[in-house]
């Protein structure tokens, strides 16, 4: 049986630094794509016409029964520092015993990049259309902001963390009842050169189907 995992390129182990994140043409971005890392980037982020074209991408998604089941939320500037302290109170809430290096850490997540940008699902029970499918599409969304601000040349991080997940900041967020955050992107400049890392060999995680 073929391993699960492989390394890209036919004489590499792994993809050189110069091949990651090639713009020359569509296909060569989908294949030498890499995210940069959120703990290590800085600005500039992306001004306001760049995030117009971000977006603009972004809702380009397969998106059945044309709901556009998502919406953004975006942090930069004094904001992110401002959330950053309802991050910090609530964390605090979560976890008494924590001291102020934890608590800092906290505050400083949305801090790590210029802009963040989050992807909120709006999916909600439709008579024809499944809630998955509503929830695909967000994550679609999210892909294309990265390949979107891949192309324009900004490093960029599909993350979640906890935050994602905990009702309380759900609703310092704005959020609805039924909205679920899909991602939050973080936008910036990589701080150091990207190094790829093994990904899984395709042709082994492909079955034909046939009668038996």
């Amino acid at each position: 049986m073929a391993p699960a995992i492989a390394f890209w390129g036919e004489d590499r182990q792994i993809a050189a630094m110069s091949d990651l994140n090639d713009t020359s043409t569509v296909l060569r971005l989908l294949e030498t794509r890499k995210s940069a890392s959120a703990k290590a980037m800085t600005g500039p982020g992306p001004s306001a016409s760049d995030l117009d074209r971000i977006l603009a991408c972004a809702v380009r998604v397969p998106d059945h029964g044309k709901l556009a089941p998502w919406r953004f939320l975006l942090w930069e500037g004094e904001a992110r520092s401002q959330f950053g302290e309802i991050m910090r109170a609530r964390w605090q809430a979560l976890h008494p015993d924590h001291g102020a290096e934890s608590l800092d850490f906290v505050r400083g997540l949305f801090l790590r990049a210029p802009v963040v940008l989050g992807v909120i699902s709006t999916a909600a029970e439709h008579p024809k259309i499944p809630v998955w499918e509503q929830q695909l599409s967000a994550g679609a969304v999210c892909m294309n902001i990265l390949i979107a601000a891949t192309a324009l040349g900004f490093g960029c991080q599909w993350n979640t963390d906890w935050v994602a997940y905990d009702r309380e900041i759900a609703a310092a967020m704005g959020l609805a009842p039924h909205e679920r955050v899909a991602g939050l992107i973080y936008l910036g400049q990589a701080l150091s050169p990207l190094e790829d890392r093994p990904r899984p060999d395709a042709a082994a995680l492909l079955t034909r189907w046939k009668t038996r």
